[in-house]
C-alpha cells in the first residue's frame, strides 16, 4: 500500500463525481435519466478549458442518493457540493458558476 494523498491533493484541484448508477427496479436511477450523457457534458466542458485530469478529474459513480426521473446527481469534492436533477444542458452553467467561464477558479470556491 502506497498513501499518495499530498501528491495527488497538490495535482488537482476538484474532483466530480457524476452518478451513472442503473437498477432494475421501479426507482429512478441516473443512467436512465441521462448519467452518460451528463458524464460527457462535464468532462467535453473541462476539456475544451484544459481543466480536465490536469486540474479537475471526473469519475463516473454509482448511486449518490439524489436519484431522480429529471436528471443526474452530481458531487465536486472536496467542496462538499452536491447537485441532483442535472441535465447535459445544465452542465455550462453549473460548472462555470463552480469553476469560473473558462475555469479560472478550480482551485477556490465560488
Amino acid at each position: 500500500m502506497n498513501e499518495r494523498t499530498e501528491q495527488h491533493r497538490e495535482r488537482l484541484a476538484a474532483h466530480v463525481f457524476v452518478c451513472v448508477n442503473d437498477r432494475d427496479s421501479a426507482h429512478a436511477n441516473c443512467a436512465a435519466a441521462g448519467g452518460e450523457e451528463t458524464f460527457t457534458a462535464v468532462t467535453e466542458w473541462l476539456r475544451e478549458r484544459d481543466a480536465y485530469w490536469t486540474a479537475v478529474s471526473v469519475t463516473r459513480t454509482s448511486c449518490l442518493g439524489l436519484c431522480s426521473d429529471d436528471g443526474t446527481a452530481i458531487s465536486i469534492q472536496p467542496r462538499n457540493t452536491w447537485y441532483a436533477d442535472v441535465t447535459p444542458a445544465d452542465v455550462p452553467d453549473l460548472l462555470e458558476s463552480e469553476f469560473g467561464a473558462d475555469a479560472e477558479r478550480v482551485g477556490g470556491g465560488t
